[in-house]
């Protein structure tokens, strides 16, 4: 069986830019941090809470570190790497303000991704159906989420303007392609490429 690169990892293929250092926080099994090390010869470490996550990235070759991003990374001095990651980890984290200055802090430019609130299928199903919404970005039922936040990209584009936080480039998408019409109602998910 092939393995299927998702549309939110091509997408961040694309914005890094080749044989960059990059931290992924929240890094999982590391599939995001082999494929930039394959396709853009990218230097990379991962962090990672899950056990279970933080052995097949070693099965796979990835440095990774066991720990907890809402701590802080206080062991990374100033602008250590040119791209900090927060892909799909954003809507899970409890204090994002520190996350973010401390992403803001280690990396020269950080990508965050998260899956887009506001989606269609999300709103016809709460707005309908009066059920919190499950769909194939939010495939979780309200009890069993580890999602905490719940934003859309309008909200996330607000708290930019708000903390001050410079967003360089807005990549709406569906599952297959760039949403360029009306992303905050037609994307499913979204990437922000931002800095300080």
């Amino acid at each position: 069986m092939k393995y299927s690169i998702p549309f939110d990892y091509r997408a961040i293929c694309d914005i890094v830019e080749a044989n960059s250092t990059v931290l992924d926080l929240g890094c999982g099994s590391g599939e995001l941090l082999l494929l930039l090390s394959k396709l853009k010869g990218t230097k990379g470490q991962g962090i990672e809470l899950n056990e279970e996550a933080i052995y097949k990235c070693v099965e796979n070759g990835i440095s990774v570190f066991h720990g907890d991003i809402e701590r802080g990374l206080t062991e990374y001095p100033d602008k250590s790497f040119d791209y900090v990651i927060l892909n799909q980890s954003m809507q899970e984290t409890k204090n994002v303000d520190y996350v973010m200055q401390e992403a803001l802090r280690v990396g020269k430019k950080i990508i965050v991704g998260f899956p887009n609130f506001a989606f269609i299928t999300a709103r016809f199903s709460l707005y309908f159906m009066g059920k919190v919404p499950v769909t194939k970005s939010l495939p979780y039922r309200w009890y069993d989420t580890p999602n905490v936040h719940f934003l859309s990209i309008k909200d996330f584009r607000e708290y930019c303007r708000l903390k001050n936080i410079s967003i360089l480039k807005i990549i709406p998408l569906s599952r297959k392609r760039k949403v360029y019409f009306c992303p905050n109602l037609f994307a499913s998910n979204v990437i922000f490429l931002l800095t300080k």
